[in-house]
């Protein structure tokens, strides 16, 4: 494996830049200018394909659910790129001009996710799109970036199958989530027995197909298998079947607003999950569902993620201060809020390595461009669009925070298409 602190990929963003954007900040409010100057290109020679690029400003779109049941994950992905964003703003934007946004809310459905994003590329012609959460909505989405040649950077965690030429990946795929994960529970905890519950849409039913795969790989087994709607919330039935199989492993991929019912029912019934008699195992339960959950009804639980906010490290803490400066001291950062703040400092990275706005030229500067500034540590974008990245698993504690118990030594090489699981 290439070693993680690898040199020579291109462009590098380092913890001084990010920092230098953090504290101009409050320069920018006070004067209304950026704090560093850049040297700033004409618009003919960086924007050839008629694109949202003044003299002054390139305009990118925000396109994730602030309304519906997908909203308690997403709010932190639009907080988490606008956060970018300023920073970005604060220390001179990209090729010397300013980044502004239009924002578009996805409702939670599908259909609206690619309406939204047409509106996007076609009529506002952004140079990025920084969006999505479900693999739902990026299925609906990806069809019209393709069309109309636009760029998405896509924050979440999903199932790994597909690679796009107009995505780039800031998340997980399966290798260095689902298969990594089962692999920890397996070796650590000597599971053998695992029950799948998930929400009932693309992402939790290939993500439990692959698990299924790997579970059968090792010589376990699967003994249930369960799924239900989008914004479900009566899971009691599930949860009696549960304990009369008496798995060692729940594991489980329910999303969006479903996660407050199904841990407090989980909870209400008896599931000590602090006793691990079952152990829960879940790939979709973040500090941002946390905050809704409560963490006195999810502890004990264990979750495969890369980031969590306890991360100890210098990236993190001042990209946690940062956060809760501008968005208060009562708010968390997830897996996928973490990996939406990517986003555009990926996009910035190649762009100016790039030297143009226009997306072909984007797209073949994106592989190899590395982030030192990220608060998971360290990334790197691999020719496959999928970020360079290490697997972490975490324990759930009552104050709605993750405990480390276990991360790869070195970053995982990603692969969407992993042989046998397809």
């Amino acid at each position: 494996m290439t070693h993680p602190r690898f040199r020579g990929a291109g462009f590098r963003t380092s913890r001084r830049q990010l920092m230098a954007g953090i504290a101009s900040i409050s320069i920018l409010a006070a004067t209304g200018v950026p704090a560093l100057a850049q040297d700033k290109p004409a618009t003919a020679d960086v924007n050839t394909t008629n694109l949202a690029v003044t003299d002054d400003t390139v305009t990118v779109g925000i396109l994730h659910s602030i309304t519906g049941t997908m909203a308690i994950s997403e709010t932190g992905s639009v907080q988490a790129e606008k956060l970018a964003i300023d920073q970005i703003n604060a220390e001179g934007g990209v090729l010397g001009r300013k980044i502004e946004y239009i924002q578009e809310d996805g409702a939670s459905d599908w259909p609206t996710f690619a309406e939204k994003a047409k509106k996007l590329l076609v009529q506002d012609k952004v140079a990025a799109v920084f969006g999505c959460w479900t693999s739902a909505s990026r299925k609906a989405v990806l069809p019209v970036f393709e069309q109309y040649n636009g760029m998405l950077y896509y924050p979440t965690f999903y199932e790994g199958l597909e690679e796009s030429p107009n995505v780039i990946y800031t998340g997980q795929e399966a290798t260095q989530q689902i298969i990594a994960g089962i692999d920890w529970v397996a070796k650590e905890k000597g599971a053998k027995t695992f029950y799948l519950l998930g929400s009932d849409y693309i992402w939790p039913r290939t993500s439990n197909k692959i698990a299924r795969k790997h579970i059968e790989k090792l010589g376990l087994e699967v003994v249930g298998e369960e799924y239900y709607p989008l914004g479900h919330t009566q899971f009691n039935s599930v949860i009696n079947k549960i304990r009369l199989k008496k798995p060692d492993v729940i594991y489980a991929i329910v999303v969006g607003g479903s996660n407050v019912a199904f841990y407090k029912q989980l909870k209400a019934a008896g599931i000590d999950m602090t006793k691990e008699k079952p152990l829960l195992l879940t790939i979709s339960v973040t500090e941002d569902e946390i905050r809704g959950i409560g963490g006195e009804n999810i502890e004990g639980a264990y979750a495969t993620m890369k980031y969590f906010q306890s991360l100890d490290n210098e990236n993190n803490k001042d990209f946690v201060s940062a956060f809760k400066e501008k968005w208060g001291d009562d708010m968390v950062i997830g897996d996928v809020t973490q990996a939406a703040y990517l986003g555009p400092w990926l996009w910035k990275a190649a762009v100016e390595k790039a030297g143009s706005f226009d997306i072909d030229k984007v797209r073949e500067a994106s592989p190899g461009i590395e982030l030192d500034t990220a608060p998971e540590g360290y990334v790197r974008i691999h020719e496959n669009h999928h970020l360079w990245s290490k697997t972490r698993v975490g324990h759930a504690k009552p104050d709605g925070q993750y405990e480390v118990v276990y991360e790869t030594e070195d970053l995982m090489e990603p692969d969407p298409f992993p042989e046998g699981y397809q």
